[in-house]
């Protein structure tokens, strides 16, 4: 028996469809990646924003083309199980994340070999689908923030905490099956353990020590950091530890404190400004990231005038950009004074190109230095190798290290590389190499 799947959304989605993938391995099913060579196919979806969801019923219609036995799941199934039995009765199962705890129970109702057996999904058994030199761990599941534009809450749930103990363990397995580096994710990372503490303490900081502590590993980066919950014990954790990536990955989402209270967020300007000096002061050679909304509900003229003249004092290494999507079923939906879509839009254009920019000014500084880089891939028409540093992290905000070498190199090599200079999001040099070599 064969299956394909295909994998939408986020990283944290991903770790979801590698545990899919890991159950059917250790079934016996042969993984494929045409589906039309597939007995069955499974579709893990999204359904975080209008885009999200418009890819999802798209993506389900084509692989539907395909005549084979089709599962969707995920955040789209969840959100939208009824419609989607109404709507698609060519589905043969549904399956929303409240039933992952039976994923293997309804994988057996889709493959006639009573032969197979079908386990459980587990975090210590996935079959990668990305680079298995860079894995992404989730340490928790759901979130509490409540953020008025957000439907993260009605999907995933309440804000759930991993056991330290049990990540650590799967860490030291991916590290003990090739891993370099170690991505850690969750809705809310800088929450991570405060559900498992009696005084409700981050035990973010001790978690990365831990991690970082694995003999083999390369490096150990964290994404996904609420603003407010940075204590100075996370930011001395980073500066202290020569592996763990001095990478902060902020979503500030606005600066405008109306704004920010309508988007049921802590903090002010005044907190973010504060926080990006800190950083900068401890670490200055540590690569902000942030993930920003334009035209939310309310937002004037003024307000995203503070959010342009905000981002060129406090400029960001790295930066993702959204149009407020309108979700049903969270509070910003049914607000007044919604951003008419052709404002959204100018707003997000002027601000990408603002961001350009100041990112190439960024990046300018760092020509002439050395970074340490994982090697990824290798272009051979070009003579190209691409691969990324503690400054980038492997997704589809951040470039790539783009250089070339006098001596062949193997993926997954970590070699030293000086920039020479960049164009875009990319930094382009050479391999630093020992003539003795």
């Amino acid at each position: 028996m064969k299956a394909g799947l295909v994998s939408l959304g986020c990283a944290k989605n991903l770790v979801d469809s590698e545990m899919i993938l890991g159950v059917l391995r250790r079934a016996g099913v042969q993984i494929v990646s045409q589906p039309s060579d597939a007995d069955v196919i499974i579709v893990n979806t999204c359904g975080f924003i209008e885009s999200a969801k418009t890819e999802a019923r798209e993506t389900i219609r084509e692989m539907a083309a395909f005549g084979k036995k089709l599962i969707v799941c995920g955040c789209y199934a969840q959100r939208y199980a009824e419609q989607l039995k109404t709507e698609m009765p060519f589905v043969d199962k549904v399956v929303p994340l409240k039933d992952y705890s039976r994923f293997g129970e309804i994988l057996a109702e889709c493959f006639p070999d009573r032969n197979l057996k079908f386990g459980e999904l587990d975090f210590h058994d996935r079959l990668l689908a990305t680079s298995p030199f860079r894995p992404y761990v989730k340490i928790s599941e759901g979130c509490d923030n409540r953020c008025a534009y957000c439907a993260i809450p009605l999907i995933r749930g309440s804000f759930r905490s991993r056991k330290t103990e049990e990540i650590v363990s799967e860490c030291e397995g991916l590290v003990a099956n090739g891993a370099k580096e170690l991505i850690l994710i969750s809705q809310d990372t800088t929450r991570y353990g405060t559900d498992l503490t009696p005084d409700r303490r981050s035990l973010l900081p001790e978690l990365l020590r831990r991690v970082a502590a694995i003999p083999g590993l390369w490096m150990v980066r964290v994404l996904y950091l609420y603003p407010d919950e940075i204590t100075r014990e996370l930011l001395e954790t980073v500066r202290d530890h020569p592996k763990i990536a001095r990478y902060f990955d902020i979503p500030i989402q606005h600066v405008s404190s109306p704004l920010l209270k309508r988007m049921n967020r802590r903090g002010d300007e005044n907190l973010l400004a504060d926080l990006l000096k800190t950083i900068r002061e401890m670490m200055p050679d540590a690569v902000l990231r942030t993930t920003l909304i334009v035209g939310f509900p309310g937002e004037t003229e003024a307000d995203f005038q503070q959010l342009l003249a905000f981002i060129e004092t406090h400029p960001f290494d790295r930066m993702g950009v959204f149009p407020y999507s309108r979700e049903e079923d969270t509070p910003a939906y049914s607000m007044a004074d919604q951003v008419p879509e052709e404002i959204k839009q100018a707003r997000f254009e002027t601000i990408m190109k603002k961001q350009k920019r100041l990112a190439a000014l960024q990046n300018r500084r760092q020509v002439g230095r050395v970074h340490m880089t994982l090697v990824e891939e290798y272009d051979r028409h070009s003579r190209f190798y691409y691969g990324r540093s503690y400054a980038f992290a492997p997704d589809d905000v951040d470039g790539y290290i783009v250089f070339q070498s006098a001596k062949k190199l193997s993926v997954g090599e970590i070699i030293p590389v000086r920039i020479g200079s960049s164009i875009g999001y990319d930094l382009l040099g050479d391999a630093v190499i020992d003539p003795k070599e």
